[in-house]
């Protein structure tokens, strides 16, 4: 039983994950449609903010595997 929990809280994380990253690289895309001239800023700061999402769920995903 306490498998299959924490299967589910990893799956859980991993969908978090996904959409997290996938807004993120949604609105940059709006933003850098909107400011061509400031994509370098954009993208720095969108794998920032990746990075930071993918590593708070990759956290989670440890946590629920732990025990």
């Amino acid at each position: 039983m306490t498998g299959s929990i924490a299967a589910i809280g990893a799956g859980l994380s991993v969908i978090g994950i996904g959409i997290g990253i996938g807004m993120i690289g949604g609105r940059a895309m709006d933003a850098i449609a909107r400011q061509p001239e400031a994509t370098s800023k954009i993208q720095t700061n969108m794998i920032i903010t990746a990075a930071l999402v993918e590593g708070a769920g990759l956290f989670g995903i440890v946590v629920s595997l732990l025990k």
